[in-house]
């Protein structure tokens, strides 16, 4: 009997190694291995052309390269992104739906709107693309030519002078707050419905600031159209290094940018992330997509999944104690 035993032990250990194997290379296991295996949906959370829209092109394209799959990009406006937010959220957590997180997705509408979606527990942080910093503006017919004679020229005539900008609520709207907070002057709101029209007034002398991401106020501050006074952030942008941060100029704590990123829904295989943010960060490391960024006043900040979930907390954070001091609600 023990002989019978002995030949058919080794038999039994043989047949409990490859059930092991065969639970560890499980379907779900392997999936995640090989991933990915098919298109990856990248969403846009505007329509077709302009910066968001590019930026989520050109990241798109070369994560296709790295990954040996298309990421195609798939716009979706509408409610100030909160329609791709949802879409995402909903999406099967496997990888194969992704979104452009933003500023306005993730930062700004959690702070003053209530939303269908939670920017932190509905998503799964990948990684962090870049920022542009804000800048303020003025009229160049503004007899202001530092940040000290615009503050000093707005106390001198208090509820007379107005800035612009793309919609109550949104990062150009809580930028002033933010700085008027500070500053303790008072300039009247004019909301636009987008940064366009916003501009447009500017230019043309109907209102007098404006407090935009330096991204889209490139173009004008190099045709003279507009005078830049300070950018936020810790350091001045290589875009236009003669800008001075507020820090520099004895205000401190201007950091907020307008920033992009890439996340999916909630509970997203470990495995998927880990791949997806190494890939992206492959990406940004690229000289030739760093430039690339770099024209258009972006600056690439790659972060783990862990640093990009605290970054977006930190900036909901941000935005929602300007919006709770300046009683900013949007229905």
């Amino acid at each position: 009997m023990s002989k019978y035993c002995n030949r058919l032990l080794p038999i039994f250990l043989s047949s409990l190694a490859l059930a092991s194997s065969s639970l560890f290379f499980s379907p779900v296991a392997h999936s995640q291995s090989a991933y990915p295996t098919k298109p990856i949906r990248l969403i846009a959370p505007v329509s077709a052309g302009g910066g968001l829209d590019n930026i989520a092109r050109a990241v798109a394209e070369r994560l296709s390269k790295n990954l040996g799959q298309s990421v195609i990009v798939d716009n979706l406006s509408g409610g100030g992104g909160a329609i791709a937010a949802i879409t995402t959220a909903k999406a099967n957590p496997d990888g194969y739906t992704l979104m452009i997180a933003y500023v306005g997705t993730h930062g700004t509408n959690p702070a003053v709107r209530k939303l269908n979606y939670d920017a932190i527990k509905d998503f799964t942080p990948i990684g962090m693309i870049g920022a542009t910093p804000n800048v303020l503006i003025v009229n160049p017919q503004v007899p202001a030519k530092t940040l000290g004679e615009f503050i000093a020229y707005v106390k001198k005539n208090p509820s007379k002078l107005s800035y612009g900008s793309s919609g109550p609520g949104t990062l150009t709207h809580l930028s002033m707050e933010e700085f008027k907070m500070a500053t303790g002057i008072f300039i009247v709101h004019i909301p636009y419905r987008g940064i366009a029209p916003a501009f447009t007034d500017l230019i043309g002398g109907q209102t007098d600031a404006m407090f935009p991401g330096l991204f889209a106020a490139m173009p004008y501050i190099t045709t003279n159209r507009v005078r830049p006074l300070a950018v936020t952030g810790v350091k001045r942008s290589p875009a236009d290094p003669s800008i001075p941060t507020f820090k520099e100029l004895g205000y401190p704590g201007f950091e907020g940018q307008q920033w992009y990123g890439i996340a999916g829904p909630a509970n997203m295989p470990p495995a998927v992330v880990a791949k997806l943010n190494t890939e992206l960060n492959k990406v940004l490391s690229s000289p030739e997509f760093a430039d690339k960024m770099s024209a258009e006043a972006l600056t690439v900040l790659p972060m783990n999944p862990q640093q990009f979930a605290t970054y977006i907390k930190d900036d909901i954070a941000r935005w929602s104690k300007v919006a709770k001091d300046r009683h900013i609600e949007i229905e």
